[in-house]
């Protein structure tokens, strides 16, 4: 990097600050929080349990984000400064401890835009996702199995918990169906952009002649809702089945007909739970899934309807993904029409690029 390159950097970096300041408008957040504090000293605040969680975790989220745009904002102000600074005084050490920081400035920058991206309405929410192999057999339930280990390798990266609701075990290898909660910050806004279909091209470890297949599976991802998302749903309107537990998942396999599966007889969409002993709890946990993926069934009709979209398009069928490990290696998104190389990081759970460069290119309309 040289002089006029990373003049060019700040200029770019201090544009994109710019644009970050616009959406998230620190000093309403500082309004607000300010009024948060004044409500905190009301002497009836904290007789609503319920209401003074809300108003808490609406605190923390706007005070995290207000610390990381003034982190970033900072940074950026004091790079321009030591960097005129050691030009100035003709200070080469400086100066290429500039250049050296560079990348570090331009991750921070794309950090904080990546947050900006993460203020939809549900994105802070966990996130409840679900893996259905497609047709193939055991080719791609082995594909659904490795998604699992992917998304779940992906969590315990950025610190989110991880708790299976349901787990059916393929006839040989993989699964046939899987369902699992990721809880943490942001979960959802992260994971949102996994729903799709799904396709992985390799040698196949099934197949003796060793020639290439081509697998897919399908990813839902819906927000885990909260208690005030009001979502009616009567008995009239879903078929309960019940069955036996049996794999990862299953507490007590094959004992008693615990396992939940609800059916929406209007969408036709599916759920099922098994992780308890409880049948009552784990039908609880099945609604509570088929509320979420109604939920997110809406939020996908009204952005459809924005975009002039038809419906049909969204949904199986609908590839969002390339995994291509044979005859060479790369993961190319259809959305952001990134290509990565790093096949092998990716699969195990190093994602963040991959998911951060669907999320500003859908936000630039790319």
């Amino acid at each position: 990097m040289d002089n006029y390159e990373y003049t060019e950097l700040l200029k770019n970096l201090n544009f994109k600050m710019d644009n970050i300041t616009g959406v998230v408008e620190p000093q309403k957040i500082q309004t607000r929080l300010d009024a948060i504090k004044s409500l905190e000293n009301e002497q009836d605040f904290w007789l609503d349990a319920s209401y003074a969680a809300k108003i808490q975790k609406e605190k923390t989220q706007l005070q995290r984000k207000l610390d990381k745009y003034f982190l970033a904002k900072d940074a950026i102000v004091d790079a321009s400064e030591l960097y005129d600074m050691a030009k100035e005084e003709k200070d080469e050490e400086s100066i290429e401890a500039c250049y050296d920081e560079a990348s570090q400035l331009e991750q921070l920058i794309r950090n904080m835009e990546v947050e900006v991206l993460l203020s939809g309405e549900s994105d802070s929410n966990n996130a409840i996702l679900s893996i259905h192999p497609g047709a193939g057999g055991t080719e791609s339930q082995d594909w659904a199995a490795m998604l699992l280990r992917m998304y779940k390798m992906f969590a315990a990266r950025r610190g989110f918990s991880v708790e299976v609701l349901d787990y059916q075990a393929g006839d040989e290898a993989g699964i046939k169906d899987v369902s699992i909660i990721i809880k943490g910050e942001n979960a959802y806004g992260y994971l949102k952009v996994e729903n799709g279909i799904h396709r992985l091209v390799r040698i196949s470890p099934f197949d003796s002649n060793a020639k290439r297949h081509t697998s897919f599976s399908s990813v839902m991802v819906s927000p885990e809702i909260d208690d005030d998302i009001n979502i009616v749903i009567e008995d009239k309107d879903i078929r309960v089945d019940t069955y036996r537990a049996s794999g990862a998942g299953g507490q007590h396999v094959n004992k008693t007909e615990s396992a939940i599966r609800l059916t929406h007889i209007q969408t036709g969409v599916v759920v099922q739970c098994q992780n308890d002993r409880s049948q009552h709890k784990n039908k609880a946990t099945a609604m509570k899934m088929l509320k979420s993926r109604l939920y997110e069934l809406e939020l996908e009709a009204q952005k459809a309807e924005l975009d002039g979209v038809a419906k049909s398009e969204i949904g199986w069928g609908h590839q969002i993904r390339s995994y291509v490990m044979q005859p060479y290696q790369q993961v190319k998104d259809t959305r952001s029409n990134e290509a990565l190389s790093n096949i092998s990081g990716i699969l195990d759970g190093d994602m963040d690029k991959l998911i951060e460069g669907v999320l500003i290119s859908m936000n630039r309309g790319t």
